[in-house]
Parts: structure tokens; C-alpha cells; sequence
């Protein structure tokens, strides 16, 4: 298989997103879109990635030198176009032999499986590949004119086509693939001779045809090519994001009751056999095993799920939430990095915080893993079968050995030996008559306004 490398366009301002979030660092499933786009080069084979900065966005050049390292960084300064951002690329690639792939950095949707038409292409001797697509409104696109044996022979911009040209209904996807050097050659020639007064990548399709070079385009779906350009194009990519997962899950035998009001990340996992209740939302890192169950208004993020657990109603588990098998986490409980054990049960209205709790352990209602002093965090671990009376509070680090108990109400501080009962409470004063005397004096001093 030929090298393929690619160059990937990130240095737009993103001025219509209208936010301090540079566009390609917004997140369609949890995950920003830059990554999603580079993910995909990466699953198509392209051993070399390029991405294309500015300096208006230092955050997005953090994203790529993280990932890809320093040497995968080119700057486009100051922006001059598409053209001129792809060739900011051309010294990285100077030894680069092979074919080079040209795309956006702001296409959340877009798969392997889409790309793949612009190398069967290229293999077949074209020497430009493109994606094109028809949109349900061209409006904006530039316009892909093809002769009647369907060869491309040049892209022109909405606002210098004309009627005719205006009414075609194939349009540029912003994709391309050619040999590397052939790319920056024809890259090279581009002027800035247009009412913006910009270089255009599209401009190579021109400069190839008149070499009587190949250029042919591939017909892509509109959602996968679909930028994410402002609000609402981010909340529609989003919407068939998630329509995908859902389908996949379902496929996949994971059963959904209302599947339109699940939410998934980029990297759910689920396992058949798996129920998901009404209005769930996983966000990024989560993992589900077999016969779980997962009920309504429940949030999970970087929690891990074992078979036959059943978390919710209204359950939150946070980073670090690691449930056994058969356990329970019930209805307004939120667990954060505390590995649950299986078969233990903390089913109404508790904070686990930092730490473990046995096996067939139980965590009464109103329990409280009092785990932070404003500066650092303490664990908490409670043997197995032990058994945590309701408003429990457990300030750690603290540890309630196997089987022990602790009375309902306590505040533990120390900790509990195995099989021991732990009991903290002030002793009960009552006062006879006191509330039948509390009332007639309020009504007295009612009755004399």
C-alpha cells in the first residue's frame, strides 16, 4: 500500500461558533472534535499527521503537540486561505513520499469508510482525488463542475459562479488526495486572484486539469462531511452522533426502553444483555458488563459497571466508581473512586468518596464518606459484610473492619474492629411539656398583632 500522510486544517477562527472555545476543541460525544478527526486519519492508515495552527489558538496547539508530539505542528500565520494552509504543511512533509490527504479539522462525523473511495482512487491512477457531496442547501458550497465523462475539471466559489454554475447541485466536501510532492507542486502555483483575495485549495483541481491530470471526486453523504461551523451545526452533528450509538448499542443487543433520551460518549461500552432505562447520560469513560441495569435520570462518567450491577434510579458515579457484580447503587447516590464490592448495597441518598467497600457490605441511607479537609483527600474503606447504619458520617481516613456495625447517626472517627459495634451519639434530653408551652406562647404573641 502506498505511505499515506495527511494534513489536517485547524487554523480558522471559528468566529461564528461565537465562543472562546476555539471550534475544533468543542466536543461532539464527549470528545473534541480535532481528536474525532484526527482518530479517523489515524484509523485510515495515514502513518504521518499534520495539523494546521494558528496562533490566535494555543489551546489547539496543545491538543496536537500532547498527542501527536511538536513535530506534527505547522502554523498558518497570518491566515490567507485554504491553499496558503496547506502548504504552512510542506516542510514537515519534505521527505515525505507518498500520497498526502487534505482535509478539515472541524468534520466531526466523518469515518475511515468515508475516506477510503479518495486512496481507491488514487490507486486507480487519479492523480486528485476528492469528496464531494450534495447538500440539501448548497448555498455556501463551492461548486464541483464535471464534464460529461464526469471528470472534475474545476471548483468555482459561490460568489464568483454564475447562475448556471449556481445551480449545480454537487458541491466540495474540502477533501482531497494526491501524491505528496504533486500536491505542493500544484499548492505552489495558487494566486490569490479572486474576490477574496485568497489562496484556494479548490484552485488545484483548475492547475491539475490543465496539466491533463485526472481529477475525479467521490460522492459523499452529507453527515459525514458536515462541518460544525456554529451552535447549531454542533447541536446537529451531536443529534446524529448520538443516533448512531444507539443504533449500534441496539444492534449489538444492549436493550433501551426510550433509546431517544440515552446519551453516549466516544467510548461507551456496553455488553449484550444489558438494560438502559429512560434519560440516562454516559459521558466519556465508561464500561458496562452483561445483565447490568442501569435505571432512569442516572449519570455515570469514568465508572466501570459489572455484570448483573443495577445502579439507579438517579444514581451519579463519577471518575474512579468501580461497581462489583450484583451490587446496588440506588436512588440519589454518588460514588466517586471507591471500588464497590459485589453484592454490596448503598440504596438511598449517600456521598462514597475515596476508598472501598467490601463485599455484601451495606451503606445505609444518608451515609456520608467525609473524605475532604479543603486541602487533601482521605479514603474510607469498609470491610466486607459490614453493615453502616443510616446518617452515617466517616470522616477519614477511617476504616470499619469486616462484619462490624455502626449505629445510625454516628460520626466515626476511629476505626471499627471486626465485628464490632461503633456507636457515637450524645445522649437525648428531653423536656416534658416544652412543646405544648412553645405553642401557646407563639399563638399568645400572634394574637396581639
Amino acid at each position: 500500500m502506498t505511505p499515506r500522510a495527511a494534513v489536517i486544517m485547524a487554523a480558522g477562527q471559528g468566529t461564528r461558533m461565537k465562543s472562546p472555545i476555539p471550534k475544533v476543541l468543542h466536543k461532539v460525544g464527549g470528545r473534541a472534535i480535532l481528536d474525532r478527526v484526527i482518530d479517523t486519519v489515524q484509523a485510515s492508515g495515514c502513518e504521518r499527521i499534520v495539523v494546521v495552527v494558528g496562533n490566535h489558538s494555543p489551546g489547539v496547539r496543545a491538543l496536537v503537540e500532547a498527542r501527536l508530539g511538536k513535530d506534527a505542528v505547522a502554523v498558518q500565520d497570518p491566515p490567507l486561505g485554504t491553499g496558503h494552509a496547506v502548504l504552512a504543511a510542506r516542510e514537515v512533509l519534505a521527505d515525505f513520499q507518498g500520497d498526502v490527504l487534505v482535509l478539515n479539522g472541524d468534520c466531526p462525523l466523518l469515518e475511515p469508510k468515508d475516506l477510503e473511495p479518495l486512496f481507491k482512487l488514487r490507486a486507480e491512477g487519479v492523480a486528485l482525488a476528492m469528496l464531494a457531496f450534495e447538500p440539501v442547501d448548497p448555498l455556501l458550497y463551492g461548486r464541483v463542475l464535471r464534464g460529461a465523462n464526469g471528470h472534475v475539471l474545476r471548483i468555482v466559489e459561490p460568489k464568483e459562479a454564475t447562475p448556471e454554475e449556481l445551480a449545480v447541485r454537487v458541491c466540495n466536501a474540502g477533501m482531497m488526495a494526491a501524491d505528496c510532492k504533486a500536491m505542493f507542486g500544484w499548492l505552489s502555483k495558487v494566486t490569490n486572484d479572486n474576490a477574496k483575495g485568497e489562496y484556494y485549495l479548490t484552485d488545484i483541481v483548475r492547475i491539475a486539469t490543465g496539466e491533463s491530470l485526472l481529477v475525479k471526486a467521490s460522492i459523499a453523504p452529507e453527515s459525514a462531511v458536515m462541518g460544525a461551523d456554529t451552535p447549531l451545526q454542533l447541536s446537529q452533528a451531536e443529534a446524529i452522533f448520538q443516533q448512531r450509538r444507539r443504533a449500534h448499542f441496539l444492534a449489538e443487543g444492549v436493550a433501551m426502553l426510550a433509546p431517544e433520551t440515552v446519551h453516549f460518549s466516544w467510548d461507551t461500552q456496553i455488553a449484550a444483555g444489558t438494560l438502559v432505562e429512560q434519560f440516562v447520560v454516559f459521558a466519556p469513560g465508561v464500561s458496562i458488563e452483561t445483565g447490568a441495569v442501569i435505571r432512569a435520570f442516572s449519570h455515570l462518567e469514568g465508572a466501570k459497571v459489572m455484570a448483573g450491577a443495577l445502579i439507579g434510579p438517579y444514581a451519579r458515579l463519577r471518575p474512579g466508581a468501580e461497581i462489583g457484580e450484583d451490587a446496588h447503587i440506588g436512588n440519589f447516590v454518588e460514588v466517586k473512586k471507591v471500588k464497590v464490592g459485589a453484592g454490596a448495597k448503598a440504596n438511598h441518598l449517600s456521598y462514597l468518596g475515596d476508598g472501598t467497600v467490601g463485599a455484601k457490605a451495606n451503606i445505609g441511607a444518608g451515609t456520608i464518606f467525609c473524605n475532604y479537609d479543603g486541602f487533601d483527600k482521605f479514603e474510607t474503606h469498609v470491610g466486607e459484610g459490614a453493615f453502616v447504619g443510616s446518617n452515617s458520617s466517616l470522616v477519614a481516613p477511617v476504616r470499619i473492619g469486616a462484619g462490624a456495625y455502626t449505629g445510625s447517626g454516628s460520626v466515626i472517627t476511629r476505626d471499627v474492629a471486626d465485628n464490632a459495634l461503633a456507636l457515637e451519639r450524645s445522649g437525648q434530653v428531653e423536656k416534658e411539656g416544652w412543646a405544648a408551652r412553645f405553642r401557646a406562647a407563639k399563638l399568645a404573641k400572634r394574637a396581639k398583632k
